[in-house]
């Protein structure tokens, strides 16, 4: 069986929600000298990406970039690992991003290693809030939200052929 695939976002709209998230991120913490963008693995790290160039282009803050690193689809039996030194991160406003919020899963475990420090507050941003949470995350910063089913598949491209689409 082929699934169908409906164009959600376009490549222009995408890049009009990611710069509005910029904007509304710089509002919530236009007070901090610094936040840390945490990408989530994937999709959810190049999202961080863009989201840190357009928060540098339209403020002062100095925002630190972060790949957070799960098993998404076993998040118990992986370990969840960052790409710097927790030390850096402490009494720091931390943003978790990730491309796609379904249940709230992959946020959950993504917070794991932000648990075991002192940090001021986590946020979190995702491109695409389908609002099935299983888990009590709810995005502060979303680019959109589409009312799905639960059977329904969400991709987010984002590089050369950024898009959107719904497949069912």
């Amino acid at each position: 069986m082929v699934s169908e695939k409906t164009l959600i976002l376009d490549a222009r709209q995408v890049q009009e929600k990611i710069k509005r998230m910029a904007f509304e991120i710089y509002e919530h913490n236009f007070k901090e000298k610094n936040v840390v963008i945490a990408g989530i693995d994937g999709q959810g790290y190049i999202l961080a990406q863009l989201l840190l160039k357009h928060l540098q282009e339209i403020s002062p803050l100095e925002a630190k970039l972060v790949k957070v690193s799960l098993d998404k689809l076993s998040p118990l039996q992986s370990e969840v690992t960052l790409d710097c030194e927790l030390r850096d991160l402490k009494k720091k406003c931390i943003i978790l991003v990730d491309d796609v919020l379904n249940t709230g899963r992959t946020f959950a475990y993504g917070m794991k290693p932000f648990l075991n420090i002192e940090v001021k507050k986590i946020e979190t941003a995702v491109l695409v809030n389908r609002s099935h949470t299983l888990f009590p995350i709810y995005p502060q910063y979303t680019g959109y939200e589409l009312a799905t089913t639960i059977k329904d598949h969400v991709e987010v491209n984002l590089g050369k052929e950024t898009a959107v689409y719904l497949l069912d």
